[in-house]
């Protein structure tokens, strides 16, 4: 049931308008009357990756649409990554939504794509069904990064404008930039109850070394307490990519797609 398809399909592009780069997408048409998934991934990953490819091969199966898109300066999108921002990143799945779905949909949103998936559902509250956040990591740059900071690690943000730390998910460094640090903070949404009334399911890691499943603790606290969901798994890491932990998102994805919003009034 988690097994990745093992084609590799080229992209398609769709041109965003705030900043005339190109956005490499890829989608899955839906069959039915069902929401459209839309995968908002981390930071410096991409939409090939596993989750995003075991989720695509769920929505095929169970006939649902299914959006997936590279945000500037990730994968195969156009763009330097140290020109990114969370405001800049939420406006490039913003364009990518509006351009390439319509009806209802269901934001999955893992490790940063969390805080985009939060920012972009406060924004289209009339079409959102429901939110799957994996390993959320909103307000990352104020919460979990800037505490950890040295007075040498400041010192470095001021004199070169970033600071590159080793990361243990590439052999390319993880750079913080001073540009994406400061958008941080006035793209903050953990500042007080976030309203969101739709089912949200949390899925948090106990064993995450990048973001405690504290963190995850204190956003669900924020959230409206109906239909919210947290699942806290003892042994999970930040990836989540094990084949209990596909399988473990798949059929939340699964009945978060299958939830019927109340007629409006």
């Amino acid at each position: 049931m988690t097994e990745a398809p093992a084609a590799h399909p080229p992209p398609h592009f769709e041109i965003a308008p705030h900043s005339g780069k190109r956005l490499a997408y890829l989608a899955v048409a839906g069959g039915g009357e069902g929401p459209t998934l839309v995968w908002l991934g981390g930071f410096r990953s991409d939409m090939r990756g596993t989750k995003a490819e075991v989720l695509s091969a769920l929505c095929e199966r169970e006939g649902l649409g299914f959006l997936r898109f590279d945000y500037s300066g990730h994968g195969e999108s156009d763009g330097r990554f140290e020109d990114g921002t969370i405001s800049g990143w939420t406006e490039d799945a913003a364009a990518v939504v509006a351009a390439r779905t319509s009806g209802p949909l269901v934001l999955v949103g893992s490790s940063m794509g969390a805080w985009i998936a939060l920012r972009l559902a406060l924004r289209l509250p009339g079409r959102l069904q429901a939110l799957l956040l994996l390993a959320p990591a909103p307000d990352f740059t104020t919460r979990l990064v800037e505490p950890k900071l040295t007075a040498e690690d400041r010192a470095a943000l001021a004199r070169d404008g970033f600071l590159a730390e080793p990361s243990p998910y590439s052999d390319q460094p993880t750079i913080y930039t001073r540009k994406l640090i400061e958008d941080g903070a006035r793209a903050s949404v953990m500042g007080g109850p976030i309203a969101i009334d739709v089912p949200v399911h949390v899925i948090q890691g106990m064993e995450d070394p990048d973001v405690p499943h504290t963190h995850a603790l204190e956003l669900v606290s924020l959230l409206p307490s109906a239909g919210v969901t947290l699942t806290l798994v003892k042994d999970g890491d930040h990836r989540l990519s094990r084949s209990e932990d596909l399988s473990r998102m798949e059929q939340a994805a699964l009945a978060l797609a299958r939830e019927r919003r109340p007629p409006a009034s």
